[in-house]
């Protein structure tokens, strides 16, 4: 019982001592006069700002309340004249302003002399876009041969083996290369090693380095192997397959140079074909960035089905594109090549299993499209596939 009232007697101490020094220390800083007057002062200077503020913000609207009403005339009518509240009215200069570029400043300063075999504004008046209903194939047009067309001279068949791997769709990045891009590149490597006529195209080299950085010495070597030997190539050699129709050519550039760096820094290559079976569109811009880059030929693909219904009925899908605002002399043309097909479309996905006379057509399509190359100008970016 004692030992409970020494407890409680010392804890009850204890407490009191606790509270009277707490007292003192705020009192103190209380009667603190530098650090009260510091805060006087802070005080004082934004009460001084915000009354400036304040008589800014009603000169202003004195000002157009006074332009407002007066309709900004002196007295006298004429300009310029100082207002009531000391304010200077400028007069209106009604002519429209030029700026003069130079042309050895900017080569766009210069109209266009380019000359072309077809110009794609013309196209565009020409198709309707009313999107018939044209099956699988889209383009709704017939297919015709003469039966002894290839008598003389078969007809070659090109087969190019490609996966497109998206960096972000559905999946995250790094889903896409663990659940697929990882098992596409690892099978390639074994399959194009087994038969030397086998062959294979890349494109997006974020993957491809990512899967770089992951194989071993054996597996790394064995692709360098089959990009040097022929059976592998890398093209366009992009980051990414960059979108083209709405995106800043920075970006397009910046994507370009970060694949390109990373091929000659590990690989020692520079690709000479383009790839774009995925944009969502396609600009006159990226041909000429990737002349610039030292590519030779391109493909597209995601163009509206009308505008290769109309190319594919006058074989006209190869062509030499040459920008509206291009180099009259032919410096910035690269050989480009529509596919025939729309991408949406289940039917050129061909299979060991698919019936002869499918593959056939899809064969015979591709050929009655195609013939020799002409000089096509693009002014504005094609649309993709609806």
């Amino acid at each position: 019982m004692k030992l409970r009232k020494q407890v409680t007697v010392c804890g009850g101490a204890i407490f009191c001592v606790a509270v009277f020094s707490l007292y003192l220390m705020l009192d103190r800083v209380q009667h603190d006069p530098a650090r009260r007057q510091i805060l006087q002062n802070r005080i004082e200077q934004l009460e001084q700002l915000l009354e400036e503020n304040h008589q800014i913000i009603s000169h202003i609207k004195d000002s157009v309340m006074e332009l407002t009403d007066t309709g900004a005339v002196s007295p006298s009518g004429h300009l310029p004249f100082r207002s009531a509240n000391g304010s200077w009215v400028l007069p209106f200069d009604g002519r429209p302003a030029f700026l003069a570029v130079k042309p050895q400043d900017c080569q766009f300063a210069v109209g266009s002399r380019t000359q072309t075999d077809v110009q794609m504004l013309d196209v565009y008046s020409l198709l309707k876009f009313d999107n018939p209903d044209g099956g699988v194939w889209k383009q709704g047009f017939d297919i015709t041969y003469e039966p002894d067309e290839w008598d003389n001279e078969p007809l070659q068949v090109f087969v190019v083996p490609h996966s497109h791997n998206d960096p972000g769709w559905v999946k995250t990045f790094d889903k896409y290369f663990t659940d697929q891009t990882q098992h596409i590149l690892n099978n390639m490597v074994v399959k194009l090693a087994e038969d030397p006529r086998r062959k294979f195209i890349w494109s997006e080299i974020s993957f491809f380095s990512k899967w770089w950085e992951t194989a071993d010495v054996y597996k790394q070597e064995a692709m360098r192997k089959l990009i040097l030997g022929g059976q592998l190539e890398i093209v366009t050699g992009g980051w990414v397959m960059t979108d083209e129709a709405n995106a800043h050519y920075f970006a397009m550039i910046d994507q370009l140079i970060e694949g390109h760096q990373w091929l000659e820094i590990n690989l020692g290559i520079t690709p000479r074909s383009g790839w774009a079976v995925d944009p969502f569109g396609h600009s006159a811009t990226m041909p000429y960035l990737l002349k610039r880059a030292n590519l030779t030929s391109m493909l597209i693909q995601r163009i509206h089905y009308s505008i290769k219904k109309h190319f594919a009925s006058t074989r006209s899908l190869e062509f030499m594109w040459r920008q509206a605002w291009g180099e009259w002399t032919g410096a910035s043309d690269v050989f480009r090549f529509f596919f025939f097909y729309c991408s949406s479309s289940d039917s050129f996905k061909h299979e060991p299993n698919h019936r002869p006379d499918i593959l056939k057509r899809g064969i015979l399509k591709v050929h009655t499209a195609i013939s020799n190359s002409f000089l096509l100008s693009f002014e504005k970016a094609l649309n993709g596939c609806q």
